[in-house]
């Protein structure tokens, strides 16, 4: 699949992992405008304050979990799409961000092809 440039269309990207972080940001810029930022608190004060298009989260971090940041938003009104990535996925978070309506969940590590397949997707909703 082929993406053009949509630089109107910025991404949030929260992850505690500096390392994954930086990955997913060389994925995703040649395609987007990024924000990325280390934690959910961070990602909260973005998503009050500036416009973003989608945000993927990072399900395991230091105070709040991605699962948190997602049903602070849904609590909020905010009903962008958000992606949420881990290696410990289970039944039960799966369970979880599907009642919170989170469009994905990824495994990591994520495969770049998948990545930005499931971002396509999400913001065609």
């Amino acid at each position: 699949m082929i993406i053009a440039r949509c630089p109107e269309t910025c991404l949030l990207i929260a992850d505690d992992d500096e390392a994954f972080r930086e990955a997913v940001v060389e994925v995703v810029e040649p395609y987007f405008e990024t924000i990325a930022v280390p934690s959910a608190e961070l990602a909260i004060q973005v998503i009050e304050t500036q416009f973003v298009a989608l945000a993927l989260f990072d399900l395991n971090m230091e105070t709040l979990s991605g699962l948190d940041a997602i049903r602070w938003m849904r609590e909020h009104r905010f009903s962008l799409p958000c992606i949420l990535m881990s290696a410990d996925v289970t039944d039960e978070i799966e369970r979880q961000a599907q009642r919170l309506e989170t469009f994905s969940v990824l495994r990591k590590p994520v495969p770049r092809h998948q990545l930005l397949d499931t971002i396509h997707c999400a913001l065609e909703l």
